[in-house]
C-alpha cells in the first residue's frame, strides 16, 4: 500500500484528475448507499422489501462507478516506469496488484468522504442536521448502524479493485476478434427485448422517485438488453471501420477504416455502454413526472461515469494513435488528413450507435403508473 501511495504521489496531473473523479463518484455512490440504509431507518414500518427494493436500485451507481474507476485504473499502467518497477521486483503480476491496490484505495478515500459528509448531514459531527436536506433519508437522532454503513461502503472499493485487476489481465484470443462479438450481443439484446415484451405483469418493482412500477422479469430485461448492447459495440465499431475501408477508399477513408478497426476493441464496450443509457434516456422522456433530488443525483452520477469512461476509451485510442500520427507528419502528410479521418470516425459512429439505442428505446419496456 505504501508503494501504491507514493505512485499516487508521483503521477502526473492529469492522472491525479482521473483519480479525483474515481473518488467524488465513490463518494456519491456512497452516499446514495447510505441514504439507502438511512430511509430504512427513518421508515421502519415500510418493511424490509422497500428498504430492499431502494437498495437494489443503488446498484445501478455503483456498476456504473466500478467501471469508471477499472478503466482509470487500466489506464494507470501505462505511464509506469516497467523497467523501475521490474527492478523493484514488480513483474505482470505485481503491476496488476499494484493497479488494484490503487484503485481500492482511491475508492475507499471516496467512501470516507461519503461517511464524513453523511454524518455531517445527519448532525452526528455538529449537533444539528443539515438545514434544507430531506430527513427521510438521514434518519437524524437515530444511531447509525456501523457494521451495515462499512459493508455498503466497501462494496464499490472491492468491486472495483477485483474488477480493475481482472481487466488488467491479458483476455484470452476470440476467434474472430472484436467483430465474433457482434452475433453474441445482437442475439443477447433480442434475448433482453424479448423477456422485456413478454414480462407478466403482477409484483412490480417500485421505480425510484415515484417514477411508476415495472416488472420484475422486464428489469432483468433491461440488464440483458444492457450486456448485449456493450457486447455487440466492438463487433459494430469493427463493422464500422470495414465500411469506411470498403471499395478503393481514399486515404481519409483508408485511414479511419483501419484505425477504427484496431480501435474497436478498446472503444467498443464504453459505447455500447453509452448508447444503453441513452435508450435509458429516452425512454424515461417519455414518462413526465418530476425527479426528487435523491434520483436526480443519481441519475447525474452516473451519466457522468459513463461519459468518463468513454472519454477515457477515446483517450486511450488517440494515445495508441499517437505513432501513427507522428509517421504521417514525417512523411509530409498534411495535418488536414488527420482530421478528416479523425471527423469519419465520429460521423460513421454516431451514424451506428444512435439508431441501436433508439431502436431500444423503442422496444423497451416502459414504466406503468401505480
Amino acid at each position: 500500500m505504501t508503494l501504491g501511495l507514493r505512485v499516487l504521489r508521483g503521477s502526473g496531473a492529469a492522472v491525479l484528475g482521473r483519480w479525483a473523479l474515481v473518488a467524488a463518484a465513490s463518494a456519491g455512490t456512497g452516499l446514495l448507499l447510505l441514504s439507502a440504509l438511512g430511509w430504512a431507518l427513518a421508515h421502519p414500518q415500510q418493511g424490509a422489501y422497500d428498504a430492499l427494493v431502494r437498495l437494489a436500485w443503488c446498484l445501478l451507481p455503483v456498476v456504473a462507478t466500478v467501471q469508471l474507476a477499472s478503466a482509470v485504473g487500466r489506464a494507470q499502467p501505462e505511464g509506469w516506469p516497467r523497467t523501475g518497477l521490474a527492478a523493484v521486483g514488480l513483474g505482470r503480476t505485481g503491476v496488476v496488484v499494484l493497479s488494484a491496490v490503487n484503485t481500492a484505495v482511491v475508492s475507499a478515500f471516496g467512501s470516507l468522504l461519503a461517511l464524513a459528509a453523511f454524518l455531517q448531514m445527519r448532525g452526528d459531527v455538529t449537533g444539528e442536521p443539515l438545514g434544507g436536506v430531506e430527513s427521510g433519508v438521514l434518519a437524524p437522532g437515530k444511531p447509525l448502524p456501523l457494521a451495515g454503513a462499512a459493508t455498503l461502503l466497501a462494496l464499490v472499493p472491492v468491486a472495483a479493485a477485483a474488477t480493475g485487476a481482472a481487466a488488467l489481465r491479458p483476455p484470452p484470443e476470440r476467434e474472430g476478434g472484436a467483430a465474433g462479438t457482434l452475433p453474441w450481443g445482437v442475439a443477447l439484446t433480442a434475448v433482453g427485448l424479448a423477456v422485456q415484451i413478454t414480462a407478466p405483469a403482477g409484483h412490480e418493482v417500485p421505480l425510484p422517485s415515484g417514477f411508476g412500477v415495472i416488472p420484475p422479469m422486464a428489469v432483468c430485461g433491461w440488464a440483458v438488453t444492457t450486456a448485449g448492447v456493450m457486447l455487440a459495440g466492438p463487433g459494430v465499431a469493427h463493422f464500422c471501420g470495414r465500411v469506411l475501408a470498403f471499395h478503393r477508399p481514399g486515404a481519409a477513408r483508408l485511414l479511419a477504416g483501419r484505425a477504427l478497426q484496431s480501435e474497436a476493441p478498446l472503444i467498443g464496450r464504453p459505447l455500447g455502454l453509452l448508447a444503453a443509457t441513452a435508450a435509458v434516456a429516452v425512454s424515461a422522456y417519455d414518462v413526465h413526472h418530476a425527479v426528487g433530488p435523491v434520483s436526480a443525483f443519481a441519475v447525474c452520477l452516473i451519466v457522468m461515469c459513463v461519459l468518463a469512461t468513454t472519454g477515457l476509451a477515446f483517450h486511450a485510442s488517440a494515445h495508441a494513435r499517437t505513432p501513427t500520427t507522428t509517421l504521417l507528419r514525417e512523411l509530409g502528410g498534411p495535418s488536414s488528413l488527420v482530421r478528416t479521418a479523425v471527423a469519419l470516425r465520429a460521423a460513421v459512429l454516431l451514424l451506428a450507435f444512435a439508431p441501436v439505442a433508439l431502436l431500444v428505446a423503442a422496444l423497451a419496456t416502459l414504466p406503468t403508473p401505480r
